[in-house]
This record gives C-alpha cells, structure tokens and sequence, in this order.
C-alpha cells in the first residue's frame, strides 16, 4: 500500500490558511499538490495586526521583498510593547525586542544593573536598551553592524486582511489552488478513522492525503470531526470577549505597540500607515458587550472608522493539534490573547514544526507523539508569560485585578519568578519563545526586583561600575542621531 503524502487540503484561508500554503508549497514543492478550500461566506477572525521578529524568517522563507510586503499590507515598523498601568494605575514600563547593556560570558548585565540599583549608582535598565531609546524618540532605521551589541531587532504592525491576502497571492503564485465552498461534510475511514474527503456544498468532492485545519474556532476537522478535547485555560486567562475597531491614524506613527490596563481588561492600540488598530480585551463576567463597546469608544483619541465587532473566545489549547492525518494550525489548534502578538507567530511555527516532521512516506505514532509534544510546551511556555502579567499587578480599582493578584499559577512559572525573585537568575528552558530579556523586562516591569546578584558583578569598585554604565549607556545611544523618525523612515523605504 502506497502511504506517501501527494496531495494535502488546507481548510480555510486567512492568515493561517495562506501562510501554511505558502510555506508548505515553498518548502516542498512538486513534491506535494496544494489544495486550499474556504468561502467568502465565513469570515475570518483578524488574527492578530501585530508580529514578533520571527516572521522575517517567514518572510525570508517565501523570498518576499520587505519593501513590497510593508506597501502591500500598510505595515509600520515595531520595536516593543509599552504596557501603560499594568503593575499599577499610571505606571508603565516597555517589553522591547532588544536586550539591555552587555553580558559577559558567567554575568548577563541586569547583575551589574541591580547591584549599582542598590548602590544608588543607576536608575532605568532600559536606559541601556536601543530598542527602548528608538522607540521612546519614535525613530527607526534597519542598522547595518557587525557589532552585536547594537542590533535592533523589529516586527511589524500590519493590517489583518491585507496580510492574508498578500500571502494568498504569494501562494497561488507558488501553484496552490484555491477552491470557493462550504464543507458540509468530513468523510471519515470507518476503518482507520482518518480523514479521507470533504464534500462542499453544491456537491464537489476534495480527496486529500493529509488535511490542515485552519477553520479557526470551530475546528471543523480536529474538534467537530476527530474530538480531540480541549484543555480549558481561562482559570488563568479569564479574558474571554475582544471588542475591536479601527480609527484615523495620527499625524505621528509610533515604532511599538500600546498595551494599555482597564478596569475590566486591557485595550490594544496598533498603528498602522493608514489607521489606528485598536481593541478592548475583557471578560464577560465583568464587563457586559455594550460596556465594552463604549469603553473603547471612550479611549480611542482618533475617530472610529466602523463599528465595534465583537469577537467571543476560549483560551486554550487542542489537546492533540495532530491527529491521524490531520494538523490544527492558528485558532483551531488553541489560542492565547494577543497581549505579546503572539497569534501569527503560533501558526509560523506549527508550519515549521510540520515542515520538520513532514511524513512524506507514512504518519508514523511517534513523529505525531513528538509534534503534539513540542506544541504543548509552546502553548504552556507563553500561557505563563501571559499569566506572568495578570498575576503580578497591584492594581485596586477592580474585581477583576484583585482576584487575578490572588489567584494560583502554574509550578513552571512559580519556579522561574523564585528564581528570579532571589537570586536574579533567568531561567529559559526547552526553545521557549521569549528570551531571558523578555522575561527580565516584564518582570521588573511588574515590581519584581532581584534581592541578590550573582558575585561577578562585585568584581568592579563602584566608579569602575559607574564608568561601566556609563559607557554602556552612551554606546547604545550612539546610533540615534543617524536614524530618522519612523514615518520618514517609512516613506523613504516603501517609496511612499
């Protein structure tokens, strides 16, 4: 019997539908015929208008010119996330893609930086951060060096839509097909239980090999179909509703993303060339549809563009993303709110993941075992930071900040807070997504500050630290004075 995977159909468009079509046909080739199904009659869910840096490698991947793709979705440049009252009410601290100062090999810089905190000898951490500095002076520019102290890592803000169809257009470039239809039906093999065929409405027939689900909430292949359960997360991530609404950009377009804390939840605020993004992300056992609605409303500081549309939500994750001869991929393999922009980065790397376990001749048990496991402790690993967040807030104006304060986290995150919390060790285990100076910001950033450090940092006398310091400081400075405001950048380089 031939088991060798010739054809795979892709359920659903959007970001997730496109960009697995594109990567797979990418990567593969001739090897394999790409079929993707959706309808116009379903719309998709706005998938997230902000990334992190690793979709570049995406783009990289799929040979797409940068210039074209910010033209084509109105994209801005991102350089971090400011959180605005998330420790407390009119506190605000940054999570940028950068890193503070420099480390030495047994030594990362916040030793030097804590010690001299408790000196009195320094104030900010991101005062060493040029990432931080860029984004507070609303300048960017892509820096060619060699010295990696003085990287800038960037991700985009862009808008949803224009995203997915770009990428469809990449992808049918590339030979996958398109075919418009409603599946009504998912035939299953009575005998090995996989999926052997869709039936549309009208009554087309797709025969498939192996089938991605990128039917979003409603797991058309891997829940409706094959059951495979969902693991519940909202006891952690009580958000469950998000009210969202563009408005007229400003005059002035920020290089990061707002993250700004209510009573009730949090609003987003995403510039883009043409508009604002803005959302409200809250949970309906505090705050009722329309409260939400007027809320954003209320705290926009530009005209809505349309109406609120309110988008209901479990957070979560499939308990086996891949079943048989099925692979969930974006919103029907889990998902996790957008605080971090996590959602498109999510869907890249379940491709990947699928790219690097492809079973061209045959689905073997332990490839599929190893997948789903690699994909649980993605999920778990930014479920915590996200938690990490909620948990560490001192706010007093609400329910809903209270007994987040209160309530109980998971082992793995408790662990890496002690650690940090004692001895400012930052623990990174098992590729997690966000690097040691993710963690280290939105920690600090919440009120943890370290009550030791680690007894290199001892080795300066205190003017050789500040010395230290202040060299580091005037280093990472160094490039601002060459970089243009963002939107100059941005017309310069788009041809705009």
């Amino acid at each position: 019997m031939d088991n060798t995977i010739k054809k795979i159909v892709i359920v659903g468009g959007g970001t997730a539908g496109w960009m697995s079509a594109a990567l797979l046909k990418k990567v593969l080739g001739p090897v394999v015929q790409i079929t993707l199904v959706e309808s116009e009659q379903i719309a998709t869910v706005g998938v997230g208008e902000a990334s992190i840096p690793p979709i570049q490698h995406v783009n990289k991947v799929l040979g797409i010119d940068e210039a074209e793709f910010l033209r084509e979705t109105r994209a801005t440049m991102k350089l971090a996330i400011r959180f605005e009252n998330w420790y407390r009410d009119g506190e605000g601290y940054f999570h940028t893609f950068g890193a503070a100062g420099q480390s030495s090999a047994f030594c990362q810089f916040h030793h030097y930086w804590v010690r001299a905190r408790q000196a009195g000898l320094s104030e900010s951490l991101w005062h060493y951060d040029l990432n931080y500095r860029a984004a507070c002076e609303g300048r960017f520019a892509k820096l060619a060096t060699a010295d990696t102290r003085l990287e800038m890592p960037y991700a985009y803000h862009f808008d949803a839509g224009l995203y997915g169809a770009y990428l469809r257009k990449v992808s049918e470039a590339l030979g996958v097909e398109r075919v418009e239809g409603l599946v009504e039906k998912v035939q299953l093999n009575s005998d090995t239980g996989v999926v052997e065929s869709l039936h549309l409405a009208g009554g087309k027939c797709l025969e498939g090999d192996f089938f991605i689900d990128c039917s979003g909430f409603r797991g058309l292949l891997i829940q409706q179909a094959l059951g495979v359960g969902f693991d519940d997360w909202s006891h952690w991530l009580p958000c469950d509703r998000a009210v969202a609404v563009p408005s007229e950009r400003f005059v002035k377009t920020l290089p990061y993303t707002r993250a700004i804390a209510r009573p009730n939840g949090w609003q987003w605020r995403i510039p883009l060339q043409h508009r604002n993004g803005n959302g409200l992300v809250y949970s309906s056992r505090f705050l009722s549809d329309d409260e939400a609605a007027a809320q954003l409303l209320a705290n926009l500081e530009s005209e809505p563009l349309a109406e609120p549309r309110i988008t209901r939500f479990r957070t979560g994750r499939a308990r086996a993303p891949w079943r048989g001869n099925v692979v969930a991929v974006g919103l029907a393999s889990g998902f996790l709110e957008p605080l971090e922009s996590t959602s498109i980065h999510l869907i890249q790397s379940a491709i990947v993941r699928l790219l690097k376990y492809f079973p061209h001749g045959g689905i073997h048990p332990q490839v599929v075992a190893q997948y789903n496991h690699q994909s649980r402790l993605e999920y778990e690993q930014v479920r915590d930071f996200l938690i990490l967040h909620y948990r560490l807030n001192r706010r007093d104006d609400s329910d809903f900040w209270r007994q987040l304060a209160q309530m109980s986290i998971p082992h793995s995150l408790e662990h890496k807070l002690s650690l940090f919390a004692e001895q400012g060790v930052l623990l990174r285990e098992n590729n997690d997504l966000f690097a040691e100076s993710s963690w280290l910001q939105v920690m600090l950033g919440q009120g943890i500050e370290p009550a030791d450090y680690h007894p290199q940092a001892k080795a300066m006398s205190d003017g050789q630290l500040r010395d230290f310091l202040a060299h580091t400081e005037q280093m990472k400075m160094a490039p601002l004075a060459q970089m243009p405001e963002h939107d100059a950048f941005l017309h310069l380089y788009t041809g705009g």
